[in-house]
């Protein structure tokens, strides 16, 4: 149930390549973590709980041979409290929903392809045991993926031999291009190169069409145009204009085409388009540079003054979104800092995108996993009570607390911009962008809780201004 973006080097701000997402769930009754993996689940593989004679099994029971590379990362898992993680988290990595890793390649990989067609799940039915799911798949290929590209060929490869799980979406990203992979079935995927002048937006349905299979910019299964002619999935399936979305999926689902509609009119307004199509443009060009300010804008956009407002049920920015990220990957800069990621704890809605630089190997303990479900003095939980707070408050007191994060979030894009003009990866550097990092939680942790204080103490039937206050 989330909502994610990728935007090519060349429609962008400074010329970076960008992926983002919020990840939502249908309830959100457990926490994100922030946490740096010095290592990956499989290393060292002696004495190991989770490998056995050169195999790794993963959480879901998905068993691989142990990866040679072994590249650190950065991640957000899910707290031991989630339902869905059980007993697996801790040491298991369940539910890593994106990072970036010591290559600078990135992944953001928790998002459910919910359209797949009733027909596809019978002739090539998903692996439910132990098949690749989105709980598992940063966890596997963050640690091993030399670059976008080969972050791709490794999912695929894994797809073919172990089968998939069930439907999912996975941005791909490194400092010179990105790629959106969708995976269809228990053993056909698909995944394109996103043009560098383009972005591409996506849902929960699935979104590849008109695609050249023998392009050197497209990814595919063994075997998928045969499994779509000779399952007769399209009526005239052609391998230069391919429509994978239309042969895998139900189409046209408002849920889903209403947030495409929305973010290709945020970013391309000069070319107005119809409401609820069963397929969107795949790729569009935005009327102009996109900044990272305007990705948190169009993560918390929601229908109001457009010709959906009061009609569509889903939002972009919504609040059971339980964790949001930005990240920026550009060539330009010295190694040590070439990639960032803005971070929001729980919704945007009601938290403001952090920077973290990915030399950031030691979080802050009110980050890092609780003990339990709820816990009042973990970040997340202070910023989810914020919001919750927000909800039952007149709008007026709304637009002061949401214009307290955009001015915190000003100032953290300008001392971005200020300080890796000049950075490198020397000691100094390395140490000051680590300390800017620790920094930022901390201050907007802190003025989380300062404001839900302060909320708590006024009377809403008041409407009282709280501008001054929370600021």
């Amino acid at each position: 149930m989330c909502t994610g973006l990728i935007i090519g080097k060349k429609a962008t701000e400074n010329s970076v390549v960008l992926i983002a997402r919020n990840e939502d769930s249908s309830k959100v009754n457990w926490d994100k973590c922030l946490t740096y993996r010095n290592n990956p689940q499989y290393y060292p593989a002696i004495d190991n709980p989770y490998v056995n004679n050169g195999e790794w099994t993963l959480s879901n029971g998905a068993v691989v041979k142990v990866p040679e590379n072994n590249f650190a990362y950065s991640s957000i898992p899910d707290s031991p409290s989630c339902s869905n993680a059980a007993d697996t988290v801790k040491q298991r990595f369940e539910f890593e929903a994106r990072g970036i890793n010591e290559r600078n390649v990135a992944i953001s990989a928790t998002n459910s392809m919910e359209d797949i067609s009733d027909r596809i799940k019978e002739l090539d039915p998903f692996i439910k045991d132990s098949g690749i799911v989105e709980a598992v798949i940063t966890t596997l290929i963050l640690p091993q993926a030399e670059s976008a590209r080969h972050g791709v060929e490794l999912l695929g490869d894994y797809v073919k031999s172990i089968g998939a799980g069930e439907g999912n979406a996975i941005l791909f990203a490194d400092i010179y291009e990105a790629w959106y992979m969708e995976i269809a079935s228990a053993h056909h995927w698909l995944a394109v190169r996103v043009p560098d002048n383009s972005y591409i937006a996506v849902a929960n349905g699935l979104r590849i069409h008109d695609i050249d299979l023998k392009s050197e910019d497209v990814l595919h299964s063994d075997g998928l145009y045969e499994f779509i002619e000779t399952n007769h999935l399209l009526d005239k399936p052609d391998i230069n204009n391919l429509n994978f979305a239309k042969a895998f999926g139900a189409l046209g689902n408002p849920y889903n085409t209403d947030r495409v509609w929305l973010m290709q009119k945020l970013l391309t307004p000069s070319q107005p388009q119809a409401t609820r199509l069963e397929q969107y443009p795949l790729f569009m060009k935005p009327d102009s540079e996109v900044s990272v300010k305007n990705v948190m804008n169009i993560l918390r956009s929601n229908y109001n003054d457009t010709v959906l407002q009061d009609i569509a049920d889903r939002a972009i920015g919504v609040d059971r979104t339980i964790e949001s990220h930005i990240i920026t990957l550009n060539s330009k800069l010295s190694d040590s800092f070439k990639g960032v990621i803005w971070q929001s704890i729980s919704s945007p809605l009601g938290s403001p995108y952090m920077p973290l630089y990915t030399v950031l190997d030691r979080i802050p303990d009110d980050f890092t996993l609780p003990e339990d479900a709820y816990a009042p003095v973990k970040a997340f939980w202070a910023f989810r009570a914020l919001l919750a707070r927000m909800n039952v408050c007149s709008e007026s007191v709304k637009r002061d607390i949401t214009g307290m994060w955009h001015v915190m979030e000003n100032g953290f894009i300008a001392d971005y911009n200020h300080f890796v003009k000049s950075a490198t990866d020397n000691d100094d550097d390395i140490r000051r962008a680590k300390q800017y990092s620790i920094s930022a939680l901390n201050r907007s942790y802190k003025a989380a809780k300062q404001a839900y204080d302060n909320l708590t103490e006024i009377s809403v039937q008041q409407n009282v201004n709280v501008k001054d206050v929370v600021m």
